[in-house]
């Protein structure tokens, strides 16, 4: 297992997608959250996935893969509960975590291992986020390890943000393919668009 951490936060309300769970959504016969885990996992890497409870159908969706579940009793409190619950949870190792979005149905491995080759380029600690083909800043972003100090005084659904904001001295671009950085499925809208164009 690699000292580079994912975490997937999935703890959210799908609020926006009007009564339906995004994350539950099927692709290709496998769920959106299911398949992003998977993807992650086969980078090697330690996979931190926040739920907002174990009665939750999230978890069974996670059910036989070698993820670390995080359950986030005060997920209302929006994305901030679930980083700062993940990088408590966190093994002691961990050199870097990677904040991947559950809705990004186009992050390959590739596009995670992209991430993680900056960061082991650099020769001092940076953060990476990924832009897409034109440069337009989007996620996963990978933070070292002295920024989890910071992840775990995070507030309100932000997430990551503030702490984005006060590494940009640090900060490095990550150009991945097409829109693969900007895509999520947050709305019925965008699955309904998603889908036809990937038909």
């Amino acid at each position: 297992m690699r000292d580079i951490a994912i975490l997937i936060p999935a703890a959210g309300r799908s609020s926006r997608m009007r009564g339906q769970d995004k994350l539950l959504k099927d692709i290709d016969g496998v769920s959106l959250l299911r398949r992003s885990a998977e993807r992650a996992l086969s980078t090697q890497c330690h996979v931190v996935v926040t739920i907002p409870g174990w009665e939750h159908p999230r978890a069974e969706i996670l059910a036989g893969l070698p993820v670390q579940i995080v359950e986030v009793p005060d997920a209302s409190d929006g994305m901030s509960a679930s980083i700062r619950r993940a990088v408590a949870a966190l093994p002691k190792i961990t050199r870097g975590l990677i904040i991947l979005p559950a809705d990004m149905p186009d992050i390959t491995a590739s596009d995670i291992e992209s991430l993680i080759k900056g960061f082991d380029a650099e020769l001092t600690p940076t953060v990476q986020q990924a832009t897409s083909f034109d440069g337009t800043p989007g996620h996963p972003v990978l933070f070292p390890s002295d920024c989890f100090v910071s992840l775990r005084q995070l507030t309100g659904d932000e997430g990551a943000r503030s702490v984005l904001k006060a590494n940009r001295h640090r900060l490095r671009y990550v150009p991945l393919p097409g829109l693969n950085a900007l895509t999520d499925l947050d709305t019925p809208e965008a699955w309904t668009r998603w889908q036809s164009e990937n038909a």
